[in-house]
């Protein structure tokens, strides 16, 4: 079993240390408890997020995103049986229980099941242009551009690989040939690499209709021009326990009003807010897409990602966000490149092993 102590939080924890213990701990569960180690509730990666969606702040307390009366096993339970409930309820963690309600242990599906590679594909649109970057962009396209020492995509690459995606396609357009040479079939990252050519530009998805076949499992479409600690298992895990279409990753956007707000009523004044900060949910560039989106996308048209998502909403379709709290830029900027520089070694490390979260 795994050792619980090491997911355990008070009830006087916040939803950022909550966040900081799932990422500490790479046990994918908070246990909440009390000072008698009663278990009082669990969070998951997907608990925070809804929680974060409900307009939740990181400082609110850790019981506005625990699940209360979780699954749990006593004792005396094999993990046969432990698995069987996994499987069923979909869940990857157990924690065990004495009769008193105190935790004793925490079984995983990690533990309890070699883990296997994802059969999840994942498309990678690496063609634009980087007008943005000029004249950097002129001789070398943008998923090539140097960050932490490395090209911005390989770094992209190697995560997934880590995590499990091994089926890999790359739409390529701008110096495509450069992109080609250096990844090759990709082997080199334990991972199989299939270039969709553009023939002409296609926008965010219009490559889509460049795939081969129609994949079996939901996969995902990501910009090859972001630096991110996301565990993108979690992004096909939130996809599919909210039966969604389609999946945005969303990051939350604020921005301040540099001057007092005036609420009037007519000629009344009836309040004055100063300098107030207004909150959104912008596009993160990172999607989960069920396969049956893709009939959405035409043949050989410029077509971008946010068109395919208001065609699915209009139909009905079911559209999730999933925030993204994790570490995130879009180097397609100067400024971010800069900052994408001076921040790799403090997120990544020196081998782009993830030291730790940027919140």
């Amino acid at each position: 079993m795994a050792d619980w102590k090491k997911a355990a939080l008070p009830e006087s924890a916040t939803i950022r240390e909550a966040i900081a213990s799932l990422d500490r701990s790479a046990l994918q569960i908070v246990l909440i408890v009390d000072g008698e180690s009663h278990l009082k509730g669990t969070i998951t990666d997907g608990d925070i997020r809804r929680a974060l969606l409900r307009g939740e702040g990181m400082e609110a307390p850790v019981t506005k995103a625990m699940k209360e009366n979780p699954i749990t096993a006593g004792p005396e339970i094999d993990r046969a049986t432990v698995l069987k409930w996994m499987k069923q309820f979909g869940i990857a963690q157990v924690p065990v229980v004495d009769h008193g309600g105190h935790i004793v242990g925490l079984e995983t599906l990690n533990q309890l099941v070699r883990q296997q590679d994802s059969g999840n594909w994942v498309v990678i649109m690496a063609g634009g242009l980087g007008t943005r970057l000029r004249p950097l962009t002129e001789d070398l396209p943008k998923p090539l551009i140097p960050v932490g020492g490395k090209p911005v995509l390989e770094g992209i690459i190697e995560r997934l690989a880590e995590q499990g995606f091994k089926r890999l396609f790359l739409s390529v357009n701008y110096q495509s040939e450069k992109v080609e040479d250096y990844f090759k079939d990709g082997s080199k990252w334990g991972v199989e690499i299939t270039y969709l050519e553009e023939n002409k530009r296609l926008g965010t998805a219009g490559a889509l209709h460049l795939l081969p076949e129609r994949p079996v499992e939901p996969f995902l479409v990501m910009n090859a021009d972001l630096m991110t600690d996301i565990d993108f298992r979690r992004l096909i895990d939130f996809h599919n326990e909210q039966e969604a279409d389609a999946t945005m990753g969303v990051r939350d956007y604020r921005l301040q009003v540099p001057y007092g707000v005036i609420d009037t009523r007519g000629h009344r004044i009836t309040g004055i807010v100063e300098k107030p900060v207004q909150s959104y949910f912008v596009n993160g560039g990172i999607y989960a897409l069920s396969p049956s989106v893709l009939s959405y996308v035409p043949e050989d048209e410029m077509y971008d990602m946010p068109e395919l998502f208001e065609a699915l909403i209009k139909d009905g379709g079911l559209a999730a966000a999933f925030p993204i709290h994790e570490y995130w830029i879009d180097i397609g900027r100067f400024e971010d490149l800069d900052k994408a520089q001076e921040e790799y070694g403090a997120v990544f490390g020196k081998d782009g092993a993830v030291k730790g979260k940027m919140l």
